[in-house]
């Protein structure tokens, strides 16, 4: 099973983004805790966060995937633009500290012509400094897994590649410690691989032995499910509804139906209003089949731990 949902405004507070998510048919959601374009974030209460994970367990919703600014770029040239991206990424991860056992998931930046190794390092220093800052600060372990999103390698974008995605997670533990290793983590954005040039239509499983390889796919913990506006590796970026893309509905129903991604949030960020949302939810809903732990073992070994010999 995969949990669904869409990204909710959290602009009517966080117990309304709960029941919106539900009304639209959602059992998870992403939001951006402040204006996706940077600004203050929204002053939330202990008590209004406490209301929010009571709903959240009521409904069996899975973990959320909290999203960073898009504005937010740890490895910006300009110094000053790392520090305010930084000061976001704090002050973020310290207000999701009252609601544990989640994702927060970011951009990790682009280089601004610097070169990927100098951003590489920048995002890594920039995170083992970050969360040390907010354990210390809070007093507690950080409560909620950071994610770095697939990229489509557009522009001086880091993270166009699994390689470039595992360097910053290893940077990252060498620069704070090992065990910071298990507080990354990997987003999957289908649009974003597909345009870096990872063909998971007519390859799904030689990209995800791909991956598994390079970072682990027990590292692979949330996907964005959308199609793409443009043709394989096009490095363009540009979201498509389910089925009225390149990807198109029979490649991304194989996405959430494949037995290695089950068990995570899938979060669409197709361009839609609420009505297409919910319609988009009930379509990967009834393209969800079970898949038992026997099949499951069956098409693993015949297809995919073949690849990784």
């Amino acid at each position: 099973m995969i949990w669904i949902g869409n990204h909710v405004s959290v602009s009517k507070g966080y117990l309304t983004m709960g029941r919106h998510a539900k009304k639209l048919g959602g059992d998870t959601f992403a939001f951006f805790p402040r204006n996706p374009r940077g600004g203050r974030s929204k002053t939330v209460s202990d008590e209004e966060l406490a209301l929010l994970r009571r709903f959240l367990e009521e409904n069996s919703f899975g973990k959320l995937v909290v999203h960073g600014a898009y504005t937010m770029n740890v490895c910006a040239a300009k110094e000053e633009v790392r520090a305010n991206s930084r000061e976001m990424l704090r002050d973020d991860l310290l207000r999701l500290q009252a609601l544990p056992g989640n994702f927060y998931n970011l951009h990790p930046g682009c280089h601004v012509g610097q070169g990927s190794e100098t951003g590489i390092r920048l995002i890594a220093e920039a995170l083992a400094g970050v969360i040390r800052e907010v354990e210390q600060n809070s007093a507690m372990p950080l409560q909620n897994k950071v994610l770095l999103e697939t990229m489509a390698a557009k522009g001086s974008e880091v993270g166009g590649s699994f390689e470039e995605l595992k360097a910053i997670i290893d940077l990252t533990a060498d620069l704070g410690g090992a065990e910071l290793r298990e507080k990354l983590g990997v987003c999957l954005d289908t649009c974003h691989v597909w345009d870096a040039g990872y063909d998971i239509k007519t390859g799904l499983d030689r990209v995800l032995a791909d991956f598994d390889r390079v970072i682990g796919l027990e590292n692979l913990c949330a996907v964005h499910l959308n199609d793409s506006k443009n043709p394989l590796g096009s490095h363009k970026d540009r979201h498509e509804q389910l089925g009225k893309g390149m990807i198109g509905s029979d490649a991304l129903r194989a996405v959430v139906r494949h037995p290695l991604l089950q068990g995570r949030p899938f979060i669409l960020e197709t361009p839609n209003d609420d009505d297409g949302y919910a319609a988009e939810i009930q379509s990967v809903r009834e393209w969800i089949a079970p898949v038992g732990a026997k099949n499951c073992r069956s098409y693993c070994r015949d297809s995919f731990l073949s690849m990784k010999l």
